[in-house]
């Protein structure tokens, strides 16, 4: 397995639309596992974004609550940050990338990473044609051996490579796996040896710092990473994401002028308290962390489910809360004709069966994930 996803945005409608009628009735049980994507936002959050809904106040930022944000996640994370609310992932990714490397150079990522697979050439569009270089990788996880074999294979190109001048490392991978602390402070250390700088997509960072029971600090800037984009919206958020620099001498010329960036991609809100409210909110008593620790909980209920049944093949470790499995073709049938909503992705050569992706969320209950796994094993 070594590919991205293979699904479309009509899929994605049509799968959520599968599970629409799930999130109307709360006590009925809840079907939808395509995507942490699909949960409601928490209710602290949405009472975190009324309470903001009052008076009149500085806009663009110019508000109490977002000029918080610095010294909140400084607190969280443990260092000088600059912290810039966007609304997607997309966004966060490719805005922080276009600010470390020229339109003539190259980021390194894994073949897997959604900057890659998913983002509709919105890294390169905002990079102004820098190009994605991919390693292959066995399960999302990139070693330093591939790292130190693919920046080999790239210097030696000379002036027919775009140089590689930033390194994209996932955490938690698009396979459901966690990098170890060690091997992601190792695949930095090789990357700032080549003067790279190392953006993290931590769209489900949550979710490998609850299941690595480490530091959001040790996670990160300690490991060697020099921009993070912070994922809200899978843990909790309405729709709040952040470009998170760790502020050095690595990061300061990338930082300078990163506001006009902002601004010049359409994402500079005007009522930007709505979104530091959600992200404040997030952080608020580690709720962000809590969320994805449920959702972690969950994934394991489902994997341990699973491996009692004889039909089913799970091809990655689940340390996340994406659950990758191979079903027998009419089991996944008889899944999406009882209701359940998933992704399907391509089944590995050889293989029979059909690889599906279930993704629980903190919205999802004990009952939800037995549900599913009664009408599995039936």
């Amino acid at each position: 397995m070594t590919t991205g996803s293979h699904f479309s945005y009509a899929d994605e409608q049509a799968v959520t639309a599968a599970g629409t009628e799930d999130s109307l009735v709360t006590d009925e049980i809840r079907k939808n596992f395509a995507s942490d994507n699909v949960s409601p936002a928490c209710p602290a959050v949405m009472e975190a974004m009324m309470r903001a809904n009052e008076g009149s106040v500085g806009s663009y930022g110019d508000d109490i609550l977002s000029r918080s944000l610095n010294a909140r996640f400084g607190e969280v994370f443990g260092a000088e940050v600059a912290v810039f609310p966007v609304v997607t992932g997309t966004a966060a990714n490719s805005l922080a990338l276009s600010a470390l490397v020229a339109p003539y150079g190259a980021v390194l990522c894994d073949q897997s990473a959604h900057i890659s697979n998913d983002e509709g050439g919105a890294p390169e569009f905002f990079m102004h044609g820098a190009k994605l270089v991919t390693l292959p990788s066995a399960d999302g996880r990139m070693s330093p051996e591939a790292l130190r074999t693919g920046l080999r294979a790239n210097a030696e190109g000379g002036i027919l490579k775009p140089p590689i001048q930033a390194l994209s490392l996932t955490q938690a991978t698009e396979w459901g796996t966690v990098y170890a602390l060690k091997d992601l402070a190792a695949l930095c250390g090789i990357a700032h040896e080549q003067d790279l700088l190392v953006h993290l997509d931590g769209s489900r960072l949550s979710n490998a710092i609850a299941h690595l029971g480490c530091t959001p600090a040790e996670a990160t800037w300690k490991a060697g990473v020099d921009v993070l984009s912070f994922g809200g919206t899978k843990c909790g958020a309405l729709a709040a994401e952040a470009v998170v620099f760790f502020v050095n001498e690595r990061t300061r010329p990338a930082l300078k002028d990163f506001e006009r960036r902002i601004k010049r991609s359409g994402h500079m809100w005007s009522k930007a308290r709505f979104l530091s409210a959600q992200l404040l909110a997030l952080l608020e008593d580690d709720l962000w962390l809590k969320n994805s620790a449920h959702a972690n909980a969950m994934a394991q209920r489902i994997v341990e489910g699973l491996r009692r049944h004889a039909g089913a093949l799970l091809p990655f470790e689940t340390q996340g809360n994406e659950v990758f499995v191979i079903l027998p073709d009419l089991l996944v049938k008889e899944l999406e004709a009882a209701g359940y909503a998933f992704y399907r992705w391509p089944t590995p050569e050889g293989v029979s069966g059909t690889l599906i992706r279930l993704v629980p969320s903190f919205y999802t209950r004990e009952q939800d994930v037995d549900a599913l796994l009664a009408e599995i094993a039936a």
